[in-house]
Parts: structure tokens; sequence; C-alpha cells
């Protein structure tokens, strides 16, 4: 009995590109008369089948959908491609040792940590921080490079208020090496993270009194920036964006262009698809060109 899912051009999209976000996916690109296909075949079955769950096997008949052959680069058969979140990670042609493809799969696989994840991030949801954590914790115990794990324990630091944690944890996390083969999302996600824990470890007073101060001295840009920093500690980025945008616009060469490199900080904060990064950065644009 086979694991494997037959793919054409019609459903490759949905099933490996699509289906890679949650699973890895790996295609076997074969074909009917090719004999090492034959022979490699019930290796990646009894892979499939050890990994039922954790990974998907496709394969993809070359004869039938030359075009896709084309433009994933298959220039010999058997040649198998694993995908992650829809982008080629790793891959092999030929016949190889059963042993290697179990390796080269492994890598990629969800972690065994997974359950106790999920779990943290119910905990988290209903805001059991501490509970999050514990979970976590134990996560990481049993696999220190789950990147899921780590990531949301980053999250629950900055939850818990322990912004100099979160810090340190994401320094941590963003070793050159782990940068190698961390998806596209996570890394965006990391630098996120990493930005809300520099914003949040920037609180150094008590914020009603940086308010008054700043209030009292609105042509002294140092307290308008020790405000800015404290709201953007806080999470309040819309106004401390407004300050800072105001110091921009009195004196952008201030502390070394220290207002407009806090704005760079909490776009980065607020991700990629925020409208009012996207509306801040336009405003610092035209005030940087006038």
């Amino acid at each position: 009995m086979t694991n494997a899912i037959d793919v054409d051009r019609d459903n490759f999209d949905q099933v490996v590109l699509l289906g890679s976000t949650g699973t890895p996916v790996l295609v076997d690109f074969w074909a009917p008369w090719c004999g090492p296909c034959r022979q490699l075949a019930p290796i990646l079955d009894r892979i499939a089948g050890e990994f039922e769950g954790r990974l998907a096997l496709v394969k993809v008949n070359t004869d039938e959908a030359p075009d896709l052959a084309s433009a994933y680069g298959v220039r010999g058969i058997p040649n198998c491609k694993l995908f992650v979140d829809g982008r080629v990670v790793d891959e092999f042609t030929g016949v190889v040792p059963e042993s290697a493809v179990r390796d080269l799969v492994t890598r990629w696989l969800p972690s065994g940590a997974m359950p106790l994840v999920e779990e943290a991030k119910s905990r988290l949801i209903e805001d059991d921080v501490a509970g999050g954590l514990e979970l976590l914790d134990q996560a990481l115990a049993i696999d220190p490079d789950d990147e899921e794990a780590a990531l949301t324990r980053i999250e629950a630091l900055l939850r818990a208020d322990r912004a100099a944690d979160a810090d340190e944890a994401a320094n941590e996390l963003d070793s050159v090496e782990r940068a190698k083969r961390r998806p596209v999302r996570d890394a965006m996600r990391l630098a996120t993270l990493k930005a809300r824990a520099q914003l949040a470890t920037g609180v150094s007073a008590d914020l009603d009194s940086l308010a008054r101060r700043a209030a009292q001295a609105p042509d002294d840009p140092q307290a308008r920036l020790d405000y800015a920093n404290a709201l953007a500690a806080t999470g309040d980025y819309r106004k401390a964006l407004d300050e800072l945008l105001a110091i921009v616009e009195a004196d952008r060469s201030y502390g070394d262009e220290a207002a407009r490199k806090a704005m760079l900080t909490i776009f980065e904060a607020l991700g990629s698809d925020s409208e009012l990064a996207r509306r801040y950065r336009r405003e610092l644009a035209s005030s940087l060109n006038r």
C-alpha cells in the first residue's frame, strides 16, 4: 500500500506549495519506465509511513507533467525535492540509501515537542502566561532546536513583562547557523520579536512623569525622545510614532538620528503587514524629503 499522493499541474500548488506550510512535503519526480524510480519507491513509502502525519509524500509523473519537472529543474529521475513553506529546502537525485533519505527528512520534520507547544499556545490564549512558559521550557528541554517553541517562548516572556529575558532569548536564537535553515516567515517573526523586546527594555522612568516633562519642554528633543521610547516600551506605538515624527521634523539629526532609528525599530515591531507602519513610513519619507 502506497502512502503517496499523485499530483499534477492542476493540484500541485494546493498540495505541495500550500500544503508544505504546515507539514513538509517530499515530492518524488518519477516516470513509469524508470527502473531506479521503482527501486526508490518502496524506500520513500516506508519513510512516509514511519513519519505519517508529520511528512507528506507526493509523486509527480514527469511524462504527464513535464512542465512541472522543467519548472523545478529536474534533469534526471528519480529526483526528490523536500518542500517546506512553499520552497525547496533539500533534494537528491538517484537511488540513495534509506538512512540518507531518513536523515534528510528528519532535519525538517516538525518537532516531537509540538504537542507541548500547542498546549502552551492554548494557555497563552487563556492568559495563563506562567503555565505557557512552563510548557515551553519543557518543550525546549525535549528539542532545543524547536524554532516554534523558541519563538513562542519569546512572545510569552514579553507577555510576562520580562523584556530583558526576551531580548536575550531573541539574540541567542539569531545565530548564523540557525538563520541558514530558518524559513522567511520565521525570520520575519524573529525580527519583529527582537524589535518588540528592544523597545520594551527602554522603560527607564514613570510614564506620567516623562509625559509631564515632555509637555513642559516641547522644544527639548531628549525629553520627547525619552517619552516616545517609554510609550513604545508599553506598546503604545501610535503615540510613540507621533512623538518621534515630531522630533524628526524639528531636528532630524538629533542624537545621530535617534528618532528616525527608533521609528524604524517600531516598524520592525509592528511587522510588514501593519497599516500603522505603512502610514508612518510614508509620513517619515515625506518629512525626510522636505
